[in-house]
Formats: C-alpha cells, structure tokens, sequence
C-alpha cells in the first residue's frame, strides 16, 4: 500500500463559523489577509517537503472561490514540490478539466512537471465539485463528457510524435504539437476521482486508470471499489491501475491527543456553502439525489456529517488514535472494503497548527506505515463473483 501526505491549504482564519452563511463561492475575499496567507503558503510547502523526507508520497488538488482551499493552481504548488523534492511520488488530483477550456495546456503543465521531478508525476484529472459550476461559469449537464473528451487529447498529446489535428464536441485544435513530451513512457499514470458517475467508475477501470474516493462510509466505498474490480477483471487488463481512498488522519501518543486533533480536522466536514451552489441541476443522477433526501449516509450529505466523531471513526471517514490503533483502523477498512492501494491522508485541515501536524505525519510514518506497507495489492473482482 502507498501512503500520501495531503492538505487542501486551508484559510481557517475567519469569523466564527457560526456568523457565516458560506466559506464558498460568495464569501468575500475581505476575510483574507495576504500577509496570513503567504505564511500558509509557504508552511504548506514546508510540510509537503517534509513528508517527502518522511518517505511519504505528495498529494496536490486545487479548488476555486473558497477558504477552505488556498492551492487555486495544483499546477504551481506541483511545480514547487517537484523541484524541491528527491522522492516520493507527485499526484495532481486533479486537473478540472472540465472547467478548463484548453485540455492542450494541461498537457503542457503536466508534462512539463513530470520532466522538473524525472518521473515522478501522477496525473488526476476531475470533473470540479458542484459549487465549482459557478465560478467557472459551466454547464453541469455537461461535465462528465468535457471530462473525457479532455483526457482523451490530453493523452493523445503526451503520446503523438507527430502533430495532429483534433475536432471534438468542446475542444477543436488546428495544431497539437507537444513540447515538451513527458518523462514517463508513454505517459505519467491516470488518476479519476468520482462517487456518483457509476460509468466513470468502468471507464476508469477499463482504461487502467486509479479510481479514487473521499470520506465515504465504508460500505458506499466498497461498491465503488466493486464496481471498478469487476469492470478490471471484465477487460482482462494484467496491470496498472488500482483504488485510492482518501480519509482524515490523525495520529498521536495518545488517544486523546488524538481525538483533540481529529476534532479539528472536522472544520473541513463543517465547510459551509450555500443551498443554491451545492447541487447545481444535472450535476449528478436522480437517484443520487433521492438518496441524499432520505439520509441515507455520503461523507458529502448533511446526514453524514452530522454525526459523531465516533460513528465518523466506525465508518472509516476519519481514522485516528495511537500508531498501533491507527494501523488497526486502516487494516479494518481495507478488509471492509475488499483491499485497495493508495490511503490519500488529509493530516491538516482547519486550525491544526504546523507542529502537531508534523508531529502526527512523523508518528504516521515511522510507526504506523511500516505497519501496512505490505499490505497486497487488491485483485480484480470477477463479474460473476460479485454477483453472488
């Protein structure tokens, strides 16, 4: 199993939460304070060079108009990491390319990191969160296409030796001519992240992509990771690819240093936006939304993220507690699930100040990771199996 180190670069720095209608979106930008920004910035940058030296891999995502995320342009930050860094790999996840108009200058970005960092490049790509649509001023009904037909020029660039014209639904190119070509042959791995989009899900696995899922309970997780093995195993693919599954993670000498920890990493399951931008129409399936309705559990309902600490522990949402405990907890899901490969750790979120972060990415990677390492890689699902 691979262990990856990860924070969306929050701003907690705002007036109680309480007095807030959003953190998203419409917040005004008043609230933030270049000179406390730049402080987080570069500490930020500091950690992530610090988990290299930990021996943990780096995990990069960026979103738009919001507090709870400084890293506007995983691009840069990856760029910086890349050549700050020996070790450990890189992953990008991801690229919103479907809230970006040029998948052409993704390609570019992404081929140019992987040449500063000499192989050492993932690259995911995502559709953008719902309150996403507004800012980047999109259509929601077509997301899911933009998605693909991006990826798909993108690794046509990164592989095509010789120009080439391209004329899709979105993107229409006279000229696609890449310099620089990636490091990696043929080309960096392919991350895609998703809960509701079932087809994205086979698509992912028939293409060898990673398929990869944030703060789920375990049993919606290990649907999804099904649903992905059984498509694996239906295309016969021998390699490549796999499952990440990304909770908050807190490890401490003691289980209530930790359990203090861990209530502040729950400021990022607080993060507020208002009704109008969390589920803009078409964004995701009916059934989806009838779910939601009846609560039934998402890590990305309110039904969810209104329980408990513990019960957030039971499911698998957030792990945390002594190295032997966190070890546990990780192995436990892992069986829930049926096995998967990357843990994508958010180790700081909210008001977690840079020593109590180091120190839990420290204890999480001298005591606990030795732990799980070896844990093997999942096996794809037969089709028929499943069924039983």
């Amino acid at each position: 199993m691979f262990a990856w180190h990860f924070t969306e670069m929050p701003y907690p720095h705002l007036p109680p939460l309480d007095t807030l209608s959003t953190m998203r979106v419409s917040l005004p930008n008043s609230h933030y304070d270049p000179k406390i920004g730049a402080d987080l910035y570069n500490r930020y940058l500091d950690e992530y060079v610090i988990a290299s030296e930990l021996g943990l891999n780096l995990l990069l995502n960026e979103h738009h108009q919001t507090a709870t995320c400084l890293d506007v342009a995983a691009p840069l930050s990856a760029a910086i990491v890349a050549r700050q860094t020996s070790q450990g790999r890189i992953c990008i996840l991801g690229n919103p390319v479907a809230n970006r108009n040029d998948p052409i200058r993704i390609a570019e970005e992404m081929a140019m990191i992987d040449n500063i960092c000499r192989g050492r490049l993932d690259v995911g790509f995502v559709r953008g969160v719902p309150y996403e649509i507004f800012a980047a001023n999109t259509n929601p009904t077509q997301t899911v296409e933009k998605l693909w037909e991006g990826i798909d020029l993108t690794v046509m660039a990164w592989t095509s030796q010789e120009p080439f014209n391209f004329e899709g639904r979105f993107t229409h190119r006279r000229m696609v001519n890449l310099w620089p070509r990636p490091y990696q042959t043929p080309h960096p791995a392919i991350w895609i992240t998703g809960s509701s989009d079932l087809e994205s899900i086979k698509k992912a696995a028939g293409r060898g992509y990673v398929f990869a899922t944030f703060l789920q309970p375990y049993d919606k997780v290990k649907a999804m990771f099904d649903a992905y093995r059984s498509n694996y195993h239906d295309c016969g693919l021998p390699g490549g690819g796999g499952m990440a599954y990304m909770p908050l993670v807190y490890t401490a000498e003691t289980e209530e240093e930790a359990e203090a920890g861990a209530k502040e990493l729950t400021w990022y399951l607080a993060a507020k936006a208002e009704p109008q931008y969390r589920n803009p129409p078409g964004y995701v399936p009916v059934s989806f939304n009838v779910n939601a309705l009846r609560g039934t559990y998402s890590g990305r309902t309110d039904a969810m993220r209104a329980q408990s600490l513990e019960f957030l522990k039971e499911q698998g949402v957030m792990i945390y507690g002594t190295p032997d405990s966190v070890a546990k907890q990780i192995k436990r899901f892992y069986d829930l699930v049926g096995g998967f490969d990357h843990l994508l750790m958010m180790q700081q979120a909210g008001s977690l100040d840079h020593a109590r972060t180091v120190k839990s990415m420290t204890m999480f990677a001298r005591e606990v990771y030795p732990q799980i390492k070896d844990l093997p890689r999942s096996q794809p699902l037969n089709a028929k199996a499943a069924a039983e």
